[in-house]
C-alpha cells in the first residue's frame, strides 16, 4: 500500500500544467522577454511569481538557447538563496516559468528608494553572507552566475534574499574554464571585459561590487545616474582603484579590496578555498553560517506586508508588439524541451507547506485500507443533476441553450394557464 500511495503522488506530480492551474494577479515587473506577474496555484493556494517569456520576442532575438539554459539551470539548483523553479507551462503566446515569489522588492529599490542611499554595515554584511551561501550552492553545481547586481537580488516576506534571473548563468564542465564577455556594465570583472578564460572569479568580483554599493550607496566604478560611456566604465574597472568613504569600517574596506582585486588569481574566493575562504573573513565574525543556512537567523530588516517595494504598475514600461515574426512547427521541439510541467522538489515542498500531504497521505483506518487504495471497492460516481449533465464541458452548445429556453418558456406558459 505504501508503493501504491507513492505511485498516486507521482501521478499527481506529473499532471499536465496549464494556465488554468493558476489564478493570475497583478503585474510585478518585467524581464527581458516579457512581464512578471503574481499567481496562485488553485489546488493549494500557494503564491508564486510567473515569469512570461513571449514566444515571438524570443524568436526575434534568437533567445531560445538562453531561455532553455535558464530553465535547465533553475531545475538543477535547490537552494534557500536562489529562486526556485516550481512549474513550467505554455500558452498560445508565451512560455511561463513559475518561480518563488519575492514580495520584498529588489536590493536596488531598497538601496536607493528607502531613505538615504545605502545600508548600515550590519544589514549589508547579513545580505553578503546570504549571497555567499547562494554562490556556494551554485558553484557546487559548477554554475557561474555572471550577473550579480542589486536588481537581481530579491527579498522575501521575512527579509531573506535570493538570487534571481539566471539567464546569463552557465554550467562549467569539470576541469574546464569558459570565455564570454557577458554581464552588466560596471559589474563585469576585468577578466570578463578582457575576454579571458575564467571559472567562478566573476561572481566573487560581483560580490565585492555589491558589498561596496550596499554600504556606499553607489557602485564602485560609476556614480548614480552618471552619464558616461561604456568604454570609460570598462577602463575604470580595469585600471582605477575604488575609493572608500567614512561609511566603511576597516573590515568592510578589507573585504571589498580583496574581492575587487584586478588579478583573479589573487582575488578572495579564487585561491583554491572558494566560498569557505570568503566566509572566514573577519567581517563575518558575528554570522553563524550553519544557522544561516538552516534559516534560523532573523534578518535585520523585515518588509512591511502592506507595502509594495517596487515601481507603480503604471510606471512599468509596456512591451511593444513584436511584428514580422511567425511561429511554426519548427519551434515545437524547443517548446517541448521547455514545457515539462512541475519540478519535483519544489512541488513536493509545496504539498508539505500547504499541508496537502498531511491531509491526503493517509494509509489506513482501524486496520483497513483507505478507500482510495482498496481496489476491491468500486468507485461509485456521484449522481449528477439534469443541468450538470446538460451543461457539462463539451456539451455547452447552441442546442442545449435552445432546449433550456424552450423549457423556461414552457414553464412560464404553464404558470400563466394555471393563474387564469
Amino acid at each position: 500500500m505504501y508503493f501504491s500511495r507513492f505511485l498516486q503522488w507521482k501521478w499527481l506530480e506529473r499532471q499536465p500544467v496549464t494556465k488554468n492551474t493558476f489564478r493570475h494577479y497583478r503585474v510585478l515587473g518585467k524581464g527581458g522577454f516579457g512581464e512578471v506577474c503574481a499567481c496562485q496555484v488553485r489546488a493549494t493556494g500557494k503564491m508564486y511569481a510567473c515569469k512570461k517569456l513571449e514566444k515571438k520576442r524570443i524568436k526575434k532575438r534568437k533567445g531560445e538557447s538562453m531561455a532553455l539554459n535558464e530553465k535547465q539551470i533553475l531545475e538543477k539548483v535547490n537552494s534557500r538563496f536562489v529562486v526556485s523553479l516550481a512549474y513550467t507551462y505554455e500558452t498560445k503566446d508565451a512560455l511561463c516559468l513559475v518561480l518563488t515569489i519575492m514580495n520584498g522588492g529588489d536590493l536596488k529599490f531598497h538601496i536607493y528608494n528607502m531613505g538615504n542611499p545605502g545600508f548600515d554595515e550590519q544589514r549589508a554584511v547579513f545580505y553578503a553572507a546570504e549571497l555567499c551561501c547562494g554562490l556556494e550552492d551554485l558553484q557546487r553545481e559548477r554554475i557561474v552566475y555572471r550577473d550579480l547586481k542589486p536588481e537581481n537580488i530579491l527579498l522575501d516576506d521575512r527579509g531573506h534574499i535570493r538570487i534571481s534571473d539566471l539567464g546569463l548563468a552557465v554550467q562549467i564542465p569539470e576541469g574546464e574554464s569558459i570565455r564570454g564577455r557577458v554581464g552588466t556594465v560596471g559589474y563585469m570583472a576585468p577578466e570578463v571585459i578582457n575576454n579571458e578564460s575564467y571559472t567562478f572569479s566573476p561572481d566573487w568580483w560581483g560580490l565585492g561590487c555589491l558589498i561596496y554599493e550596499m554600504i556606499q550607496g553607489q557602485s564602485p566604478f560609476r556614480k548614480r545616474k552618471e552619464k558616461v560611456k561604456r568604454e570609460e566604465v570598462d577602463r575604470r574597472v580595469k585600471d582605477d582603484e575604488e575609493e572608500y568613504s567614512e561609511k566603511f569600517s576597516e573590515d568592510a574596506k578589507s573585504i571589498c579590496r580583496m574581492l575587487l582585486t584586478k588579478d583573479p588569481k589573487q582575488r578572495l574566493g579564487c585561491m583554491g578555498d572558494g566560498a569557505a575562504g570568503v566566509k572566514q573573513n573577519p567581517i563575518f565574525r558575528n554570522i553563524n553560517f550553519k544557522r544561516l543556512e538552516a534559516n534560523m537567523l532573523d534578518p535585520p530588516f523585515v518588509p512591511d506586508p502592506r507595502a509594495v517595494y517596487c515601481k507603480d504598475v503604471l510606471d512599468i514600461e509596456q512591451f511593444s508588439t513584436v511584428k514580422g515574426v511567425n511561429l511554426d512547427t519548427t519551434d515545437d521541439d524547443f517548446y517541448s524541451k521547455f514545457v515539462t510541467g512541475s519540478v519535483p522538489i519544489p512541488w513536493q515542498q509545496e504539498m508539505i507547506e500547504t499541508e496537502c500531504f498531511k491531509d491526503i497521505n493517509i494509509y489506513e483506518t482501524d486496520g483497513c485500507l483507505s478507500p482510495d487504495l482498496d481496489v476491491s471497492k468500486q468507485n461509485i460516481r456521484p449522481k449528477r443533476s439534469f443541468f450538470h449533465r446538460l451543461f457539462r464541458r463539451g456539451v455547452r452548445n447552441v442546442l442545449g441553450i435552445c432546449f433550456l429556453q424552450c423549457w423556461i418558456y414552457w414553464k412560464l406558459f404553464i404558470l400563466q394557464v394555471t393563474k387564469k
